[in-house]
């Protein structure tokens, strides 16, 4: 019996610490709900998933006009997050392709290995694949943030070991922007990015359009 009652209250607690994770996110949810109720973005789509890189490139629409781009980027969302939320940012969008930038906000939560978030990248892929078999899917490496300088080796391992991954992955492909954020001399370009030194100008979207345009279907 005292087992049991550790155990639940071990359950309790990882469920309380998720829902709290989760919460934060809650009302961008139902903002994507409330607007599909007024219009369902249109199937055969582009679909963005991920972070805020995502979410403050409000006029990716206007980057590649070939295409229609359905943008469903939340918050400082890890990957933990869209896989809760799969269902709300993928499930009802029909898309043709999916494009996924996650993975980077993963390693501010202490302990998260390279590994670790490409297992969850794994997982996400193959829980899009469950709903849509024979979609395209891509996912965009990791950014060299200035402020997340410290990060920068395990995202560059990440990065390595997710490529392997799309690299086995049928109708995938690995998008490489990170290596055009660099000057020649190794150092991070710095005016390509926000005042925060985290989040992306123009400057920066427009050296990620010119990447992802030939891999959009």
């Amino acid at each position: 019996m005292k087992i049991l009652k550790i155990t639940f209250i071990f359950l309790f607690i990882v469920l309380a610490v998720k829902a709290q994770e989760n919460a934060a996110f809650y009302n961008e949810i139902l903002n994507f709900r409330k607007q599909d109720s007024v219009k369902l973005p249109p199937k055969n789509a582009v679909l963005f998933i991920g972070s805020s890189t995502f979410t403050k490139w409000k006029d990716a629409q206007g980057y590649f006009p070939r295409h229609v781009i359905v943008n469903r980027g939340f918050g400082g969302s890890t990957l933990l997050n869209v896989l809760h939320y799969l269902e709300d940012v993928v499930y009802p969008y029909h898309p043709k392709q999916v494009i996924i930038y996650c993975g980077e906000n993963d390693f501010m939560n202490d302990g998260t290995t390279p590994q670790m978030v490409a297992d969850r990248t794994k997982k996400l892929i193959d829980l899009i694949r469950v709903k849509y078999p024979e979609v395209f899917i891509a996912y965009i490496s990791i950014k060299p943030s200035p402020s997340r300088a410290t990060y920068i080796p395990q995202m560059k391992e990440t990065n390595a070991l997710i490529k392997t991954l799309i690299s086995r992955t049928k109708r995938a492909s690995y998008i490489n922007t990170a290596d055009a954020m660099y000057h020649p001399d190794g150092k991070i370009m710095t005016d390509i990015f926000l005042k925060d030194n985290l989040h992306m100008n123009e400057k920066g979207y427009a050296i990620w359009r010119e990447i992802m345009e030939p891999y959009l279907k």
